[in-house]
């Protein structure tokens, strides 16, 4: 079961593709958002799959692809959480998850463009599990527990701008997290029991089709269920809220590859959730 929505930036539609078969959501949901995943959204979809009471998208090839989960609420992510990762990063692992935030206006659809606004000379990529809340959150008693809060996961890519990361942060790392379109999301959101071991998935990334990334979650140092059981002992998670949980080794911070310029092509995935595709154009501003 994918969960995805369909068409133009606002206007997107809520649809499941099961067997080949896209199905249309809005008998259920007018968008995949917080409320819907806090409604029981993933079993209710499942069950109206099942019995069969769906209209289909029939040109559903024919239409963009948005992100698979409406503008959530808040975008934490987790720093140097794969270990290959820090080491090339120039820092020992860190004894407790990193965080920080970007803007939730930076989540666009898998195939759209990213844009490089001016001044911006350090554009990296990162390949990244999402992970998306299903209800909320707070104070949870274990990472087991944690589990349960998790409505599926997601390809995202924590695009970054090293220059406004490092020099220009003032010790935190927001500033080169947040422009528009610096996180691309899906191309679906595939249910935690479906998704397999969020431990045991490949994580890979190309740049104009040569290889970038190419690792395993089995080498993050906090596992998903610790990312969310951790952070809810801060904050209150809300549906519909996304978690990236950091990037392998191969990014250009690395000095291994060149930045991003224009003209530039990324392509990410993980096995099982699909893979995601940008190309990178001058910003407007």
């Amino acid at each position: 079961m994918r969960i995805m929505r369909l068409g133009e930036p606002g206007h997107e539609l809520p649809a499941v593709e099961v067997d080949g078969v896209v199905y249309d959501l809005r008998p259920l949901t007018a968008d995949i958002d917080g409320g819907f995943l806090a409604d029981r959204g993933v079993e209710r979809i499942r069950e109206a799959v099942q019995r069969s009471g769906l209209p289909t998208v029939e040109d559903a090839g024919s239409l963009r692809l948005g992100a698979p989960i409406a503008r959530p609420s808040a975008v934490l992510c987790i720093g140097q959480n794969y270990a290959a990762h820090a080491a090339e990063s120039g820092a020992a692992p860190p004894e407790v998850p990193i965080l920080f935030f970007k803007h939730p206006n930076t989540v666009v659809g898998p195939y759209d463009d990213v844009e490089i606004p001016s001044g911006a000379e350090q554009v990296d990529w990162e390949v990244e599990l999402g992970v998306v809340i299903a209800r909320k959150a707070w104070r949870l008693d274990s990472a087991e527990d944690a589990l349960d809060h998790i409505a599926g996961l997601v390809v995202s890519n924590d695009v970054s701008e090293r220059d406004f990361q490092l020099a220009q942060s003032g010790g935190q790392w927001s500033k080169g997290k947040c422009c528009p379109t610096f996180n691309p999301l899906g191309p679906w959101l595939v249910p935690l029991q479906e998704a397999g071991d969020p431990q045991a998935l490949r994580v890979w990334s190309t740049v104009n089709g040569e290889g970038r990334q190419d690792s395993s979650t089995s080498d993050m140092i906090f596992s998903v269920a610790q990312i969310v059981h951790h952070l809810s002992q801060f904050l209150a998670l809300e549906a519909g809220d996304l978690i990236n949980t950091g990037t392998p080794e191969g990014v250009a911070l690395s000095g291994r590859y060149p930045y991003l310029q224009p003209g530039d092509e990324m392509t990410l995935g993980i096995d099982g959730l699909g893979k995601q595709t940008q190309r990178l154009v001058r910003g407007p501003r």
